[in-house]
């Protein structure tokens, strides 16, 4: 099998997923979430399960989206509300400001870090010539990036705000991955995106993007089975992260890795008018 590998001789430019990708918040979003939907679903749902609602209704969409999309999954309608309503409020603007302020209180607290692969992958992508950009649904992507002190290694981020302040539609959609690649000058082919959320994954794949890696870490989003054997021993992070890999190259995936460690970096960028 051939070693998962980024070719800088055929893309120039990477795009970095940031949750989840570049830094551990994506459990974060999800406890948040959980936290949310529980409180809302009592009396009315089964409980918000990370491994079947986050991953498949939730995860790498805006903030609202989510909240449609999620609950639509589960035959339920509310109101849409305002931006002003209460934090937990029964609307889609009220559960949206909870898990914001659920999510916020937990980035002051606690801070965020980024992934030490993530670092040493940039750090090397960047000594080979290659342009980098960090892309984010979230209308805090940049204050996760600066917190995480990783903001000198991109040369462009995008997030939920310049979403809201262009109109941009969120994922599935493209255009927050199409906008990094339109600010860096260079065109979708020889572009990578790096994903770890489904509508991401599919996003990248939809727009033509000349390599698309997913990241499939066996983390707590992955609830172990249990073999049909007599033993019922859990399946260990390699069968997990098969089982993950399934998803992400049903929805247009080249290459799937539990850690971007997995990643070697090939070739180097010529510089303009080599």
């Amino acid at each position: 099998m051939n070693e998962p590998a980024i070719d800088l001789t055929t893309v120039s430019v990477v795009v970095f997923d940031t949750d989840g990708v570049v830094t551990d918040t994506a459990r974060g979003h999800a406890a948040a979430w959980k936290h949310v939907f529980d409180a809302f679903l009592r009396g009315r749902s089964a409980p918000f399960d990370i491994r079947d609602d986050y991953l498949r209704h939730v995860d790498g969409r805006p903030r609202l989206d989510g909240i449609r999309t999620f609950l639509a999954s589960r035959g339920l309608e509310l109101p849409e509300g305002s931006p002003d309503d209460e934090p937990g409020a029964p609307t889609i603007h009220g559960l949206g400001r909870a898990k914001d302020r659920l999510f916020v209180d937990q980035v002051d607290k606690y801070g965020v870090a980024a992934f030490p692969s993530t670092v040493a992958l940039l750090h090397e992508l960047r000594h080979r010539g290659a342009r980098t950009a960090a892309v984010s649904a979230s209308m805090h992507g940049r204050k996760l990036i600066t917190s995480a002190a990783v903001t000198h290694l991109f040369d462009v981020l995008v997030d939920g705000n310049d979403a809201a302040l262009m109109n941009l539609p969120g994922l599935p959609d493209p255009a927050l991955f199409l906008e990094a690649a339109r600010r860096l000058a260079v065109p979708p082919p020889r572009t990578a995106v790096l994903e770890a959320a489904l509508p991401g994954v599919e996003a990248a794949r939809k727009a033509g993007f000349g390599l698309v890696v997913a990241v499939g870490r066996p983390d707590a989003f992955v609830r172990p089975r249990r073999r049909a054997d007599a033993q019922a021993t859990p399946e260990g992070p390699e069968e997990q992260v098969e089982e993950r890999g399934e998803e992400l190259r049903e929805h247009g995936a080249d290459v799937v890795v539990a850690d971007l460690g997995e990643l070697t970096v090939r070739g180097r960028v010529l510089p303009w008018g080599t």
